[in-house]
């Protein structure tokens, strides 16, 4: 961070400061290999239960591990729709569910009648429960298809037991009635097939499992990609951390990202699936060379997320050469697009994007806070945000501080930092004000702060960043390679 504050200045303290500042008096899922299936099965030696009675345990009539172990499967108010064929589930049930089975009465309505191996499946039933319960009944099932074409159109998640060959390989499955042979491999690619993920085991005894599927939207195995980030600042100031930490959530978890500054450009690599010009702040006229389009053009897909400063130093062919390299480029102001983006396609109004990192709050200090550009004093990163929504007058040098100011303050004002001319934020303040209140206002001289306008910006930034992360993913979707 390259800023530092200034607190507590007294009325005389503050003019010898700021001299010329003038303040107002009212101021997918789905597991398709094979070996990492079994990984799914968290074995627990309290749940090793007895046989349940179908294969063999002997035991009363109600005393049904398995339906016990089921119903701690089943939210509270749940629905229950139970396919199994008889109804001891019922008795384990939260009072609060309702229950409905096949082939008898149950506890809220009657139940419906049906034959599975028939084809008949109770779709209305299960259009009005919230889960469909199978135990003991998938390996009698002969058409799985069929079953399972219907459980999809029901989009209801499934409880299900299943003896799966590989428990059970010395099992004499046609004398217990099987009509399917199905390992866990099997099993998941069944239920990958029709829209379902497993989402959560547990061992009912050494040949049985309990699992619980819920239906899911198919989704592409995902692609492994490479993103290069290209900082156009120093990576280390204010602005580009907040950008580098906005950029991360937009990219999605398999991206590998690799974050280059200008400083650091030799050490890219040959190539990319994307490279990303910018993190939200300004690019600077010193960063149109040779060296920048060498790396954007090593990517697949180029995208810009930048603004532009010192505009009377940018030299307009080197930019246009930039844009012509970029699929799109997000930019920071409307100015930017009316210099340097009229009568192109690729160019879209982003917005300051970083006042999506700036929640709304009130400002309790009376005393003014001066941000200057210094190194010195300044403080850690965490609490930059903190102290500068902790004044409710705040003057800054720097964009990215006011910009976080006009989310709490009541008076703000802007200048030029110290140093040599030009400077190198020229025309941004101005930018960013039109962008928000329609309007600039001079240079040292507080103004109120229109929250409602602000309000307005930062909703309309929020659903542009939205859109910036969706053309991310469909850019990498188009370009990288298919797992």
């Amino acid at each position: 961070m390259n800023f530092f504050f200034l607190r507590g200045l007294t009325a005389n303290r503050r003019s010898d400061s700021l001299d010329a500042v003038d303040s107002p008096a009212c101021a997918r899922s789905g597991s398709t290999a094979s070996a990492p299936v079994l990984m799914n099965l968290h074995v627990n030696s309290n749940l090793a239960l007895e046989m349940p009675p179908e294969l063999g345990c002997s035991g009363p009539a109600d005393d049904d591990p398995r339906a016990e172990l089921a119903a701690q499967f089943v939210p509270s108010g749940a629905r229950v729709l139970d396919l199994s064929g008889d109804t001891k589930m019922e008795r384990f049930l939260p009072s609060e569910c309702s229950y409905s089975g096949i082939g008898g009465i149950g506890k809220k309505r009657a139940e419906p009648l049906c034959d599975l191996n028939a084809a008949d499946f109770p779709t209305e039933a299960a259009g009005q429960s919230d889960v469909v319960v199978m135990l003991g009944a998938l390996e009698r099932i002969v058409d799985l298809e069929c079953l399972f074409t219907h459980l999809r159109f029901c989009k209801r998640d499934v409880i299900l037991s299943y003896c799966a060959t590989d428990l059970a390989k010395d099992l004499d499955r046609a004398a217990l009635g099987f009509a399917n042979h199905l390992s866990f491999y099997d099993l998941a690619m069944l239920f990958d097939r029709y829209g379902f993920r497993i989402e959560c085991t547990a061992p009912l005894d050494g040949t049985q499992v309990l699992m619980r599927i819920t239906p899911s939207e198919w989704m592409a195995p995902a692609a492994a990609c490479s993103v290069a980030v290209i900082s156009c600042q120093d990576g280390a100031d204010f602005a580009s951390r907040l950008g580098c930490r906005l950029l991360d959530t937009l990219l999605p978890g398999e991206a590998e990202v690799h974050h280059l500054t200008f400083r650091t450009l030799d050490e890219a690599r040959s190539g990319y699936d994307l490279v990303i010009l910018g993190t939200g702040s300004g690019l600077s006229p010193l960063s149109l060379g040779d060296e920048v389009l060498d790396v954007v053009s090593r990517g697949k897909a180029a995208i810009g997320i930048f603004g532009t400063q010192g505009r009377e130093l940018i030299r307009r062919p080197a930019l246009d050469r930039l844009l012509d390299r970029l699929d799109t480029w997000f930019a920071r102001y409307e100015d930017d697009v009316l210099i340097y983006g009229r009568g192109r396609n690729n160019v879209v109004h982003l917005g300051d994007w970083l006042i999506d990192q700036f929640p709304f709050a009130r400002a309790v200090d009376d005393e003014p806070l001066v941000i200057g550009n210094e190194t010195s004093a300044e403080p850690s990163f965490d609490n930059a945000i903190r102290i500068i929504q902790r004044h409710k007058q705040v003057y800054s040098v720097l964009p990215t501080p006011l910009l976080c100011a006009l989310t709490s303050a009541e008076i703000v004002a802007y200048g030029e930092p110290p140093g040599p001319r030009p400077d190198p934020f020229s025309g941004q303040f101005r930018s960013m004000l039109i962008d928000i209140f329609g309007r600039a206002y001079p240079e040292k001289r507080f103004f109120l702060v229109d929250r409602d306008a602000v309000a307005r910006y930062k909703a309309r930034v929020h659903r542009n960043v939205a859109k910036v992360g969706a053309r991310i993913g469909t850019v990498l979707r188009n370009v990288a390679p298919a797992a």
